[in-house]
């Protein structure tokens, strides 16, 4: 039976009622919405992107057709550094582990059919966010939607990638300004969409804890929002904008409390550290991705139930949007079955599971009110060191966060290697002759596609005026010399047909490439 929100609330033992607070309501302990799923799931944004511009664009359309109701596009490294296919360091690397995009004409072709005023696109990028927002808002007006009516989501989130993953450009000052420049022109000119995606899932992938993701991703949010309103932004014209992205690991109740505490820590900090106003800006809303880490290749099947025990754990926390894994990411991108199994993982949680029947399904219970408050002192105390280290630009530049990720990751394999922490198939109930270890067909992308795209992106150089994309190059590199919002020259760049390349590497001439002093 559906129980009422109202009801759930009423049946709460006494002094619960003013601690927790009703859905939808500060500080969003329950829910960032008053129903939450009662009324509609959450996004079922699955990620995405493989090889080049058209099988991505068929995957994304196979997802849709299947009920997946957002996209999630995934980029090859050489894109995620900002390099061409034909540097020579994209050599051996482009559309493995993500889609090659280098140009407008890619970006038309990524997205051909895919209606922009109809379907949100979350894109995993950071260092060049700026390039592949651009891209996209160019497709949109090619499309004829106006940019007031796109929605999505860039990561843009820089400082966890010199913490946890390494795709940097450039050094922390000029990609902060990236970012901020994003937020001005984002709030003014595409005010649907989201800005940023403060990433904790990269941070727990590394080895981190569920309170260290907690401190390290609002301490990175908290630089962010610093960096906005020393650039002269109002709080309340950027914050409502700001999203955060989580991973789900195995511990059900734990990782359900680790997204209460974030979102009650991120409310006060919001309305009290940075005098926000606005509710809105209060909020804490994030997507969720399960633990790509805790995939095994070992009985690679029971992939599937780990991911649907973390999915569950990401909607008893309240994320708005989610991405399962698939089986047989362990052993290399998802195939077709593999990607609709994970889709149709999240459908069953959504329409079977009776889990969307009730707002906030574990409010009230001790354990996970204890859970809650546990983490969120340890998250505190964290952020106290940070705090006394100068902020999480100084933190980053200090090595603190990754000593501590490090120190954590050693531990958990410590466990692992002693058998104090079970993983099923691994260190315990592992069978070499077990019918679950079959062959799993890997999907493989091969060598040929770089010489493809190499040829592709030199005959898109060949065709274009190569004076009119100068001029903008040239100007970009005057503005990026100056003080002037940067977002306008990147996009008369790719109208002039430059290349993501050509205008990462005038901003690589002008600010450097970020080297680490730790």
């Amino acid at each position: 039976m559906q129980a009422t929100v109202e009801y759930l609330f009423e049946s709460l033992p006494e002094g619960y009622q003013e601690r927790l607070g009703r859905p939808g309501e500060y500080p969003f302990t329950r829910g960032v919405y008053p129903r939450m799923y009662t009324e509609r799931p959450w996004t079922m944004r699955q990620y995405a992107g493989f090889s080049s511009a058209e099988e991505s664009n068929a995957r994304y359309r196979y997802l849709l057709s299947q009920g997946q109701t957002g996209l999630s596009v995934a980029f090859d490294l050489p894109t995620q550094l900002g390099m061409d296919p034909d540097h020579p360091l994209s050599v051996g690397e482009v559309g493995k582990v993500g889609v090659s995009i280098a140009s407008i004409e890619d970006m038309r072709t990524l997205l051909d059919g895919i209606p922009l005023d109809k379907v949100t696109t979350s894109m995993t990028i950071n260092a060049p966010a700026n390039m592949l927002l651009a891209l996209y808002l160019l497709v949109a007006e090619e499309q004829g939607v106006t940019w007031d009516k796109v929605g999505g989501t860039i990561q843009n989130d820089i400082l966890k990638e010199y913490i946890a993953r390494g795709t940097y450009i450039y050094p922390p000052g000029p990609s902060m300004r990236l970012i901020t420049d994003v937020f001005a022109f984002c709030g003014e000119k595409v005010p649907r969409w989201n800005t940023i995606s403060i990433s904790g899932y990269h941070i727990r992938e590394a080895g981190s804890t569920a309170a260290q993701e907690i401190a390290f991703t609002l301490a990175n949010g908290m630089a962010y929002v610093r960096a906005a309103i020393e650039a002269g932004l109002d709080v309340d014209a950027f914050a409502p904008r700001l999203s955060f992205f989580f991973a789900s690991h195995n511990d059900i109740l734990e990782e359900a409390a680790k997204f209460r505490a974030a979102r009650r820590m991120w409310a006060r900090i919001m309305r009290h550290e940075f005098n926000a106003k606005d509710p809105k800006s209060w909020m804490l809303r994030f997507h969720t991705q399960t633990g790509g880490s805790t995939l095994t290749a070992q009985e690679p099947l029971n992939n599937v139930v780990r991911t649907a025990y973390q999915a569950l754990a990401a909607v008893l926390g309240g994320t708005q949007s989610l991405h399962t894994n698939a089986y047989d990411e362990a052993l290399g991108l998802p195939t077709e079955k593999s990607a609709l199994l994970a889709l149709r993982t999240q459908q069953i949680l959504a329409y079977e599971s009776g889990v969307t029947h009730a707002v906030d399904p574990l409010g009230g219970s001790f354990y996970v009110e204890h859970l809650t408050d546990q983490l969120e002192a340890q998250a505190q105390d964290y952020l106290d060191q940070i705090a006394k280290l100068g902020g999480a630009v100084a933190a980053v530049e200090a090595g603190f966060f990754q000593q501590e990720i490090e120190e954590s990751a050693w531990e958990f394999q410590r466990q692992v290697e002693s058998g104090k922490r079970v993983i099923v198939g691994i260190n315990r109930f592992n069978n070499p002759e077990s019918p679950l270890n079959e062959h799993t067909p890997v999907q493989k992308i091969g060598d040929e596609l770089g010489s493809r795209r190499r040829a592709q992106i030199q005959a898109f150089r060949a065709k274009r005026d190569g004076q009119s994309a100068g001029n903008a190059l040239e100007a970009l590199r005057q503005a990026a010399r100056g003080r002037d919002n940067l977002m306008p020259y990147i996009l008369e760049g790719f109208r002039r047909h430059a290349t993501l390349g050509e205008i990462c590497g005038v901003l690589r001439e002008v600010w450097g490439e970020y080297q680490p002093s730790y």
